[in-house]
């Protein structure tokens, strides 16, 4: 799942010049960390493409949580 680089400002694997390297780093770790994802695949992706990403997952760890605390609170009961 590879999204090839279009602007030539940008340096390869979509990384934004002047974007953090932690940042970077951190949103790497995320991805891979949850979708197994080689490192050098995630670093392919173009910067929205990988801020979406760790948008989703964020979205699917809320939804999970909520229903586990759900789930929880009706065996407390």
């Amino acid at each position: 799942m590879r999204t090839p680089v279009r602007d030539r400002e940008r340096r390869a694997g979509g990384v934004l010049s002047g974007y953090p390297l932690d940042r970077l780093y951190e949103e790497m770790a995320f991805i891979s960390y949850y979708f197994h994802w080689p490192p050098d695949e995630v670093m392919n992706l173009e910067h929205r493409e990988r801020r979406r990403w760790c948008d989703e997952i964020s979205r699917i760890n809320q939804k999970v949580n909520q229903d586990v605390q759900a789930y929880e609170g009706r065996l407390a009961k």
